[in-house]
């Protein structure tokens, strides 16, 4: 017969009203046993909270198994892997190309073996970007940031009202308005880019437009709020900037810029004005186009441009390269070593 849950009830009472108590040794014997399981689950806890207490990135990212010790190399062409702004060394060996996209042979070796390449931000990929940073090269961008080019995707995101004159000898360009709100959005977006791609630096062209006749009126007060925009915009991604030209307005940006990159201050006898950079630990990127590139330049022409004398004077610590017009893979030191890096057919 099923028992009912009353007399169920009762008996279970029973049994606990006449079961012993425990003696006191035993009731805190038993209370230790459970501080020593507690305590150290407990500080364990707290350890692993305070470890990632807003460390999301850590998570999503991998957590506690990651090794954190090589992130920073793992991962070329990842804006994350800049955690400082890189100052470049004065004398560094350099190449520039911006004819053509630069490549890389299968090995992950490029010619000439030197510190730093200067590529175009939009024709190169980022896998040339990482395989340059896998052979240990740092990568410096280069992108107009003061002209218009009509061959870019974002050129129909800039108004008619900020676009000046075209550019002597460019008719595909034309001087940017470059103190325009609209136009800052556009250049900063190109910045951002320069990041997502792994650029370790940037190279904005044509902010000297305040030298040259551009139909805007631009004033060295515009360029000079303006590179600052930019370094300051580059510098929030861990980027560092370098000054195209414009030797006026050295003095008022020298300590916002890391580096310059000059063009032909020889056969223009104004190198001393860019030597300030080199008086600042900063370095010159260099270029000259003499008569001749590639490979019949005469001596006496590579001479001059290496002599750090006459025209030539200031150039002293310059990291000089002696260029074609159009920037392709040819490049000439002042050591007279001649080098072709490999482009796009």
């Amino acid at each position: 017969m099923k028992a009912s849950a009353a007399s169920t009830a009762q008996e279970a009472g029973d049994k606990v009203n006449t079961k012993k108590s425990w003696p006191l040794w035993k009731k805190l014997a038993i209370v230790g046993i459970i501080l020593i399981i507690v305590i150290p689950l407990a500080v364990g806890l707290g350890v692993g909270l305070s470890k990632n207490k807003g460390g999301d990135d850590d998570d999503s990212s991998g957590g506690d198994d990651q090794d954190d010790s090589g992130s920073d190399n793992d991962t070329p062409g990842d804006d994350t892997n800049r955690t400082s702004i890189w100052q470049p060394e004065v004398g560094a060996a350099w190449q520039i190309i911006l004819l053509k996209p630069i490549e890389i042979s299968d090995d992950g070796k490029v010619t000439p073996d030197v510190d730093i390449y200067d590529i175009d931000l939009y024709d190169n990929d980022e896998s040339t970007f990482s395989a340059l940073h896998k052979a240990g090269k740092k990568v410096i961008c280069y992108f107009s940031a003061g002209s218009w080019e009509n061959w870019r995707d974002d050129k129909d995101d800039f108004k008619e009202a900020d676009l000046g004159d075209e550019l002597d000898g460019w008719p595909d360009e034309r001087w940017l308005n470059v103190s325009s709100p609209a136009a800052r959005t556009i250049i900063k977006k190109r910045i951002e880019y320069a990041a997502e791609k792994g650029c370790d630096a940037i190279d904005p062209d044509n902010v000297d437009g305040f030298q040259n006749e551009n139909g805007l009126e631009l004033t060295s007060d515009d360029a000079i709020s303006f590179v600052k925009f930019l370094a300051d915009t580059a510098a929030s991604f861990n980027m560092s900037t370098g000054l195209k030209n414009a030797g006026d307005i050295i003095p008022d940006v020298i300590s916002d810029v890391h580096f310059s990159v000059n063009e032909q201050c020889v056969e223009y006898a104004e190198c001393e004005t860019f030597a300030e950079f080199i008086e600042n630990d900063k370095p010159v990127f260099h270029i000259e186009y003499p008569d001749g590139t590639p490979n019949k330049v005469s001596s006496k022409d590579s001479s001059e441009i290496c002599s750090k004398k006459g025209k030539a004077a200031g150039t002293e610590d310059f990291s000089t390269v002696i260029k074609t017009m159009d920037l392709n893979g040819w490049v000439q030191y002042c050591d007279g070593k001649k080098y072709t890096t490999d482009v796009d057919a």
